[in-house]
């Protein structure tokens, strides 16, 4: 498995949570030089529509800039028009124009070199009992997604899953969710992206639960992060959960996956942004290189002996 690199754009400008502004606001261009000081990068994940308000003005700079395109990420959150949902908004108007976004990202990615499209649809769900009708939303995302995929064959969606935030209650709350929704279309073009961190607020096991999409052929995209399983606090991989991402590596080095890391990180100790993402791809590169020393051979053995005294020891060992 050869690990690739990439940085979200946009978590180079302005973050900010509800108390306090910790990096301040930067043009897309200078945000697009900030990464030649990442000397692990390899490509960018761009989100629309905010690099694109202006959709020619953003593809040219995005093209001049020479940054491979990991995916396209399509926000059906941030604007107002999103504040009763998505593709799941009552508003059949406002399900239409969430299609019609997944298809203008669709052309988007073809024209930037890449086949991915990635979007994580957290304000469609619901927050209250008898608040939605479960059913039909369901039905709406499944058919609004299936409308999109059918666009573009070429084009792969790459659905990102989380339990909350926006909403108590997000639609795609797990990969469970996420992977059914794939089986339910049959489509080759539907598949989830896999965010670390959102499958450890989800309780799951983040190496068992990658390795489910593993096994359906959906796995499309990764997102690593970490956090201590109670909130979305977009940390460095492996500051919390070392060997939950070794593990989660193994598994996929096991498949030899080929696909794109990309690092949802936030701040929240100083204008770092670069020093954090530059870190985040130290520690999962050392992570992966873990995989050496402890040997996979031996690592399967472990896991057929189901020996935890065993496998902890070994585990340590390497540190000796």
């Amino acid at each position: 498995m050869r690990i690739r690199h990439a940085v979200m754009v946009g978590l180079l400008g302005e973050q900010h949570d509800r108390f306090h502004t910790y990096t301040p606001a930067r043009t897309l261009s200078e945000r697009l030089d900030m990464l030649r000081s990442i000397p692990r990068c390899e490509g960018i994940e761009v989100v629309y529509p905010a690099e694109f308000r202006d959709l020619s003005t953003g593809a040219r700079i995005i093209r001049a800039s020479g940054w491979p395109i990991s995916a396209v990420n399509l926000n059906v959150k941030g604007d107002a028009q999103w504040r009763n949902g998505s593709f799941t908004s009552t508003d059949p108007a406002t399900r239409a124009a969430a299609v019609r976004d997944m298809k203008i990202c669709m052309d988007l990615a073809a024209d930037l070199g890449t086949d991915t499209v990635t979007c994580c649809p957290l304000i469609d769900g619901h927050n209250y009992v008898f608040q939605v009708d479960y059913v039909s939303q369901w039905d709406w995302l499944r058919e609004g997604i299936r409308e999109a995929a059918q666009y573009r064959p070429d084009i792969r969606i790459s659905l990102e899953f989380k339990i909350n935030e926006s909403r108590n209650y997000c639609i795609l709350g797990d990969t469970g969710r996420a992977l059914y929704l794939c089986s339910e279309l049959g489509l080759p073009n539907v598949g989830i992206t896999y965010d670390m961190g959102h499958a450890l607020v989800a309780k799951e096991a983040p190496a068992a639960t990658t390795a489910l999409a593993l096994q359906a052929g959906k796995l499309f995209y990764m997102h690593i992060n970490d956090n201590a399983t109670e909130w979305d606090w977009d940390m460095i991989p492996g500051s919390t959960h070392v060997w939950e991402l070794v593990e989660t590596l193994y598994y996929l080095d096991r498949h030899a996956w080929e696909g794109w890391f990309c690092y949802d990180l936030s701040v929240r100790s100083g204008d770092d942004a670069v020093a954090i993402q530059t870190t985040t791809m130290q520690v999962v590169d050392a992570a992966y290189a873990l995989l050496d020393k402890l040997g996979r051979d031996r690592l399967a053995v472990l896991i057929a002996e189901g020996a935890p005294h065993r496998t902890v020891a070994a585990l340590w060992e390497v540190f000796a």
